[in-house]
């Protein structure tokens, strides 16, 4: 007998084996209630299974892991469909220059009417053509104005009057827009542009390898010098309306010694002239006692040293350098009224800055560089940073004038001004005259000056001893 004939029935329990068929009928007959769904369900799932079974974990990870996502992918599927749009948008748009990519936010998802779009990239052509003109315009504006500069300082060197010290760019611009006609400008421009297509004027930042050169912004970057050294002037005659306490033989005394400082710490050329210029401004603003003139000095130093030094001497060093006749709050003190004096605006076009230009267009008609010609050119430049009366010419002309006279002390057999650095320098030789002869003066008569800081340091051998040269008397045929 089968097994289950034996079993003994429970209460509730039905007779016999029950079959899908028995259980339809006793479900039909009320004995057995109806299943469930959930009992359905079950009824369909495979047997359990252990619980090392690995198979079985996967698989419910897996359903349960679709699920999820599903449900993500859904509506990740529906994000990247709109961010797709949206950044295809924005690519298409941004070609066409249409629309400003960086203002379209990323939640936008809605594509703007073909005429809102044609009328916003008709209204940003034209923003973008007056842009354009508006920048032709202060390029043509910055050009008649250097060329303004240069025009009125050509007669005796020095600054006109019309163009009064201190005074900003913004304002010379302005001054000088209504004097000029657009057509009068663009003939300037177009002059400078075709010098470079005449084949006696070597073009400098041609081949040149170096980036530190700026080859292809130079002739902007000096542009906009020449412009920036009509600003911020220091007075010529400050010692006469605004010291009376200090002399110009104390000034130049007190710069003897700055040259003195900046070979003992091997400062860079720069940091001098800086400091001179910082110098000459406070001065020329604010009444100072001698005692504190050296104080001035080496203030300055520090500010010029901070601003173009790598590794800027310390506060205490040049304490030490004055044999502690200052201490350091002092110089603190005199740093801030400095500061607070020049607007803390530092840096200004100083000599140095156009000699290194115009020495590059001097040494284009070598065929090699000549040493001599930069170490007699930057002596006779330093010899002006010690005489008060040189503040009246502009730093570029300074520059040229040094150019003009080292290559005439080296060489008589040639002009010394050729085309090349008369495009360049924006000025001809007559325009030089007066300060290439109040330079060779300086030149001349500085031999018996008891301030011997600047002839001691060009007569050493690395300099070429060019401070030993003497210039010959210039010819009225030169200018």
């Amino acid at each position: 007998m089968k097994k289950e004939n034996n079993v003994t029935l429970k209460a509730g329990e039905l007779p016999g084996r029950l079959t899908r068929a028995r259980a339809a009928a006793f479900r039909a007959s009320g004995k057995l209630s109806p299943l469930k769904e959930s009992t359905q369900r079950n009824r369909k799932q495979p047997p359990k299974r252990a619980v090392s079974d690995n198979t079985s974990l996967q698989s419910k990870k897996r359903v349960v892991l679709k699920d999820v996502t599903n449900v993500c992918s859904e509506n990740a599927q529906k994000g990247n469909f709109n961010s797709t749009k949206i950044q295809a948008k924005k690519r298409k748009l941004a070609k066409a220059g249409q629309i400003n990519v960086s203002k379209v936010a990323s939640s936008v998802a809605v594509d703007l009417p073909k005429l809102q779009v044609e009328s916003k990239a008709k209204s940003l052509k034209e923003t973008e053509l007056k842009s354009e003109d508006a920048m032709y315009s202060i390029n043509l504006e910055n050009n008649a104005l250097l060329r303004l500069g240069a025009n009125e300082c050509s007669k005796d060197g020095s600054l006109p009057e019309s163009l009064t010290f201190g005074i900003s760019t913004h304002a010379l611009i302005s001054q000088k827009k209504g004097m000029q006609t657009v057509a009068a400008k663009k003939g300037n421009l177009s002059e400078f542009l075709s010098g470079l297509k005449d084949p006696n004027i070597i073009n400098i930042d041609d081949d040149l390898e170096d980036p530190q050169f700026c080859k292809l912004y130079a002739a902007d970057i000096y542009g906009n010098l020449r412009v920036a050294e009509l600003a911020r002037r220091p007075y010529a005659n400050f010692m006469e309306k605004v010291q009376r306490d200090i002399t110009q033989s104390m000034r130049g005394i007190l710069v003897d010694w700055l040259v003195e400082v900046s070979e003992e710490y091997k400062l860079v050329p720069d940091t001098l002239y800086l400091t001179v210029y910082l110098i000459d401004w406070f001065l020329s603003k604010n009444y100072i006692e001698r005692q504190k003139l050296q104080l001035l000095g080496i203030t300055c130093m520090l500010i010029a040293s901070k601003y173009e030094e790598i590794n800027a001497p310390r506060i205490e060093d040049f304490c030490f350098i004055t044999d502690n006749t200052y201490t350091k709050v002092e110089v603190l003190k005199m740093e801030s009224q400095v500061l607070k004096s020049s607007e803390y605006q530092l840096f200004a076009p100083t000599t140095q800055t156009f000699l290194r230009r115009f020495l590059r267009a001097a040494q284009a008609s070598y065929q090699g560089p000549r040493l001599e010609l930069e170490y007699l050119a930057n002596y006779l430049a330093e010899l002006t940073l010690m005489d008060y009366g040189f503040l009246k010419f502009l730093p570029s002309i300074i520059a040229a004038s040094a150019v003009f006279l080292a290559r005439w002390t080296l060489d008589q057999s040639n002009h010394p001004w050729n085309q090349t650095l008369q495009h360049y320098a924006f000025y001809k030789a007559s325009d030089l005259k007066t300060t290439v002869l109040a330079l060779q003066d300086l030149h001349l008569n500085f031999n018996g000056c008891p301030l011997t800081s600047i002839r001691t340091k060009y007569r050493q051998d690395k300099f070429k001893c060019v401070a030993a040269l003497s210039s010959p008397k210039l010819l009225e045929t030169l200018f």
